[in-house]
Protein backbone atom coordinates (compact mmCIF):
# COMPACT_ATOMS: atom_id res chain seq x y z
CA UNK A 1 0.00 0.00 0.00
CA UNK A 2 1.70 3.27 -1.12
CA UNK A 3 1.73 5.71 1.33
CA UNK A 4 2.50 9.38 1.02
CA UNK A 5 3.39 11.44 4.19
CA UNK A 6 4.47 15.05 3.48
CA UNK A 7 5.82 17.76 6.48
CA UNK A 8 7.69 20.92 6.26
CA UNK A 9 4.95 23.75 5.67
CA UNK A 10 4.61 26.38 8.22
CA UNK A 11 4.43 29.94 8.44
CA UNK A 12 6.95 31.97 6.54
CA UNK A 13 7.28 35.60 5.85
CA UNK A 14 7.40 36.76 2.37
CA UNK A 15 10.68 35.88 0.82
CA UNK A 16 11.30 33.79 3.32
CA UNK A 17 12.65 29.66 2.51
CA UNK A 18 10.46 26.64 3.28
CA UNK A 19 11.67 23.04 2.39
CA UNK A 20 8.64 20.24 1.71
CA UNK A 21 9.25 16.36 2.35
CA UNK A 22 7.37 13.71 1.30
CA UNK A 23 8.39 10.86 2.75
CA UNK A 24 6.83 7.18 0.27
CA UNK A 25 6.80 3.77 1.01
CA UNK A 26 4.51 0.68 0.19
CA UNK A 27 6.30 -0.58 -2.99
CA UNK A 28 9.26 0.68 -5.45
CA UNK A 29 8.73 4.09 -7.68
CA UNK A 30 10.71 3.01 -10.36
CA UNK A 31 8.86 4.00 -13.14
CA UNK A 32 6.93 6.85 -11.68
CA UNK A 33 7.08 10.51 -11.43
CA UNK A 34 6.49 12.35 -8.29
CA UNK A 35 4.86 15.94 -8.18
CA UNK A 36 3.83 18.40 -6.25
CA UNK A 37 0.89 20.07 -6.26
CA UNK A 38 -0.71 22.38 -4.26
CA UNK A 39 -4.45 24.08 -3.36
CA UNK A 40 -5.44 27.33 -1.95
CA UNK A 41 -9.03 28.10 -0.91
CA UNK A 42 -11.51 28.31 -3.26
CA UNK A 43 -9.10 27.25 -6.11
CA UNK A 44 -8.08 24.61 -8.30
CA UNK A 45 -5.59 22.44 -6.90
CA UNK A 46 -2.34 22.73 -9.74
CA UNK A 47 0.66 21.12 -10.41
CA UNK A 48 3.85 23.00 -8.85
CA UNK A 49 6.74 20.37 -9.97
CA UNK A 50 7.59 16.85 -10.86
CA UNK A 51 10.24 14.45 -10.79
CA UNK A 52 11.00 11.03 -12.40
CA UNK A 53 12.10 8.54 -9.41
CA UNK A 54 14.79 7.07 -11.75
CA UNK A 55 15.61 9.35 -14.19
CA UNK A 56 15.39 12.50 -11.78
CA UNK A 57 14.28 14.51 -14.48
CA UNK A 58 12.26 17.38 -13.06
CA UNK A 59 9.71 19.85 -14.11
CA UNK A 60 8.49 23.52 -12.52
CA UNK A 61 5.09 25.35 -12.73
CA UNK A 62 6.03 28.99 -14.31
CA UNK A 63 4.22 30.27 -11.21
CA UNK A 64 7.81 28.36 -9.27
CA UNK A 65 10.49 28.46 -11.92
CA UNK A 66 13.26 30.22 -10.62
CA UNK A 67 12.43 30.04 -6.93
CA UNK A 68 11.95 25.94 -6.36
CA UNK A 69 13.78 23.10 -6.33
CA UNK A 70 12.66 19.72 -6.63
CA UNK A 71 14.73 16.53 -5.42
CA UNK A 72 14.68 13.03 -4.57
CA UNK A 73 16.75 10.62 -2.04
CA UNK A 74 16.04 7.24 -3.31
CA UNK A 75 17.85 5.54 -0.74
CA UNK A 76 15.60 7.57 1.77
CA UNK A 77 12.42 7.16 -0.56
CA UNK A 78 12.16 10.53 0.23
CA UNK A 79 11.06 13.92 -2.05
CA UNK A 80 11.81 17.69 -1.87
CA UNK A 81 11.03 20.53 -1.71
CA UNK A 82 12.94 23.34 -1.86
CA UNK A 83 10.67 26.55 -2.13
CA UNK A 84 12.60 30.18 -1.90
CA UNK A 85 11.49 33.80 -2.13
CA UNK A 86 8.34 32.80 -1.45
CA UNK A 87 5.27 35.11 -1.89
CA UNK A 88 1.73 35.49 -0.25
CA UNK A 89 0.48 33.76 -3.43
CA UNK A 90 2.22 30.96 -2.43
CA UNK A 91 -0.02 29.97 0.22
CA UNK A 92 -1.45 26.61 -0.32
CA UNK A 93 -2.15 23.20 1.16
CA UNK A 94 0.99 21.45 -0.18
CA UNK A 95 0.28 18.04 -2.19
CA UNK A 96 2.87 15.21 -2.78
CA UNK A 97 1.43 12.35 -5.23
CA UNK A 98 2.84 9.48 -7.48
CA UNK A 99 1.72 8.81 -10.53
CA UNK A 100 3.12 7.43 -13.61
CA UNK A 101 2.88 10.16 -17.34
CA UNK A 102 4.14 12.81 -15.86
CA UNK A 103 1.79 15.06 -16.51
CA UNK A 104 0.66 18.71 -15.20
CA UNK A 105 -3.21 16.85 -14.33
CA UNK A 106 -3.92 16.20 -10.98
CA UNK A 107 -5.79 13.16 -12.20
CA UNK A 108 -3.17 11.41 -13.84
CA UNK A 109 -1.45 10.63 -10.61
CA UNK A 110 -2.82 7.83 -8.20
CA UNK A 111 -1.66 7.69 -4.89
CA UNK A 112 -1.65 11.61 -2.94
CA UNK A 113 -0.63 12.26 0.51
CA UNK A 114 -2.45 14.52 2.96
CA UNK A 115 -0.87 17.58 2.26
CA UNK A 116 1.22 20.57 4.34
CA UNK A 117 0.07 23.54 4.42
CA UNK A 118 2.42 26.55 3.89
CA UNK A 119 1.41 30.01 4.82
CA UNK A 120 3.07 33.26 3.45
CA UNK A 121 2.53 36.55 5.61
CA UNK A 122 3.63 40.33 3.54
Amino acid sequence: QVQLVESGGGLVQAGGSLRLTCAASGRSFSGNVMGWFRQAPGKQREFVARIWWSSGVYDYADSVLGRSTISRDRAMSTVYLQMNSLKPEDTALYYCAVGSRGTDRPSDYDFWGQGTQVTVSS
